[in-house]
C-alpha cells in the first residue's frame, strides 16, 4: 500500500528528485525496492491484460478517449522513454533530454491496427528489460540525475514513475473501461 504522505520513504524517490507532477505516479507505490515492484508489477499487469478479451481492444470509454489498445501502447511507449532517461542518467550523461508528447505518440503508433497480445507481449518483453536494467543500477547510479522535460530527476525517481505510471493506467483500465 502507499505509504502516508510526510512519512521518511527508505526506496521510494524523495520529492525533490522528481517534478511535482509526478508526484501521483509515485504516490502510488508502496515503500519496497522498485526492481520488486517492477517485477511483481509484470505478473499481476500480464495476467490482468491477458483476461481482455481480443474483441475489446479498440473499447474506448467514452468517445475521443484512447482505446484500451491505445493505453497499452502508450504504457509501451511512455517505459521506453522513461528507461531510456534512466539508462543515460546512470551512465552520468549530462545531456538535457526533451519531453515527449503523448498524445502524439499515440497517433503515431497505430496501435489499433496491431492485436491485442502482441501490444501485452512487447509489454512483457519492455517490462523484462526495465527490471534487468533497475537490477543492475547501484546506489550511485540510482542518486544520478539529469534534466528531462526541463526538469531534474533522478534515476531512482524514474524507476518510481515507470511503475506508477503503469499502476495509474492499469486503474484507469479497471475503473472506466472494463467496469
Amino acid at each position: 500500500m502507499p505509504e502516508a504522505t510526510g512519512t521518511k520513504r527508505k526506496h521510494l524517490p524523495d520529492p525533490s528528485e522528481y517534478a511535482a507532477y509526478y508526484g501521483r505516479y509515485i504516490d502510488l507505490l508502496e515503500d519496497r525496492p522498485i526492481p520488486e515492484i517492477l517485477e511483481e508489477q509484470a505478473k499481476t499487469t500480464l495476467a490482468f491484460l491477458r483476461s481482455i478479451p481480443e474483441s475489446s481492444g479498440t473499447h474506448r470509454y467514452e468517445p475521443g478517449k484512447w482505446s484500451i489498445k491505445d493505453l497499452i501502447g502508450h504504457v509501451n511507449d511512455a517505459e521506453r522513454v522513461f528507461s531510456h532517461r534512466a539508462l543515460r542518467f546512470a551512465r552520468a550523461d549530462t545531456t538535457a533530454l526533451p519531453s515527449f508528447e503523448h498524445d502524439d505518440y499515440v497517433r503515431a503508433a497505430r496501435s489499433e491496427t496491431r492485436s491485442l497480445r502482441d501490444l501485452i507481449d512487447e509489454f512483457e518483453a519492455i517490462r523484462r528489460s526495465t527490471v534487468a536494467l533497475f537490477r543492475s543500477f547501484g546506489v550511485e547510479e540510482l542518486a544520478r540525475s539529469g534534466i528531462a522535460a526541463e526538469n531534474r530527476v533522478s534515476v531512482r525517481a524514474l524507476g518510481g514513475i515507470i511503475a506508477g505510471h503503469e499502476r495509474h493506467h492499469v486503474r484507469i483500465l479497471k475503473e472506466r473501461y472494463l467496469a
